[in-house]
């Protein structure tokens, strides 16, 4: 029995400190949102911070901009995401492949690159390259007879633009996740199956994907939760802009909360935005997700 407590408490003497610190940088700060929420917060008129019930929750829903720059969004998702796994999976089955293991190093160690450098980092550099008039990418397009684009100077290229930024920097990430996949189909049944057919989509599809559903899972939480809160890849390169051609989600909830100064209806959006988060990544688990291959 003693043993017993004093095993639970060595327990709680390594675990405490990070529930603690989870809970500080966690669950405080999305409490503290949700009060907010449900009160006038504006920043200029600290003095009157009333409680107004689901106001601010009945102004994110009826608006037009909310629901503008969700759109955005979800477009961004719906094109940049499958983008990424499509060449992921197709630079994970390259890898896949036995032989030439220096240079599947070297691969590696490339992919991990893109991901590696910070959101504000890639924004900036994608400013510098994509420049109308000293940018790199218009130089290249120069060699084939192609004029200068002006990518952040107009809405359509703006988001073509942060969806070909976005597809760079995160596709290593889907093919890192879908290697580790690969890796756990079993030797002796895909040998087989080569043996039986020379189809390389038999394989895949039949041997290869059911061991991929677990990452394929895992990419769709994480990158629809990482698109949805997109902000300073976007910020330090487009600003939002031209217009609100870029204005995503998380873009509009800093407007709303340091530029117009309304805490309540910025934190009513934030909570909306974990909400969809939420039920998106439950509709993920429940469509793909089975349990073994």
């Amino acid at each position: 029995m003693r043993g017993s407590v004093v095993s639970n408490r060595t327990l709680w003497a390594f675990i405490g400190p990070a529930i603690f610190v989870l809970a500080v940088i966690g669950i405080v700060p999305l409490i503290y949102a949700v009060y907010t929420s449900l009160h006038y917060f504006n920043l200029t008129d600290l003095g009157d911070v009333e409680f107004i019930w689901f106001e601010n929750y009945s102004d994110v829903l009826t608006s037009d901009t909310f629901w503008n720059a969700m759109g955005r969004t979800f477009a961004l998702l719906l094109i940049a995401l499958p983008i990424q796994i499509a060449i992921g999976l197709m630079i994970a089955l390259l890898l896949h492949k036995p032989g030439l293991t220096f240079l599947k190093t070297l691969t590696r160690l490339g992919l991990v690159l893109p991901m590696a450098t910070t959101y504000a980092v890639v924004g900036l550099l994608g400013q510098v390259m994509f420049n109308l008039k000293y940018g790199v990418v218009n130089q290249m397009l120069g060699w084939f007879g192609i004029g200068s684009v002006n990518w952040i100077g107009d809405p359509q290229n703006a988001f073509v633009l942060v969806v070909i930024w976005d597809v760079w920097q995160w596709t290593p990430f889907c093919a890192l996740i879908l290697l580790a996949g690969l890796t756990t189909v079993p030797d002796e049944i895909e040998e087989a199956a080569r043996l039986e057919t020379k189809s390389w989509w038999t394989v895949l599809r039949h041997i290869q994907i059911p061991y991929l559903v677990p990452g394929l899972v895992a990419i769709m939480i994480l990158r629809t939760a990482d698109t949805l809160k997109l902000f300073d890849m976007v910020f330090t390169m487009t600003r939002g802009g031209p217009g609100n051609a870029t204005e995503f989600i998380s873009l509009l909830i800093q407007r709303t909360g340091f530029r117009a100064f309304d805490q309540g209806v910025a934190s009513a959006q934030a909570v909306v935005l974990l909400a969809i988060t939420v039920i998106l990544s439950q509709i993920y688990i429940k469509i793909f997700y089975r349990e073994g291959p």
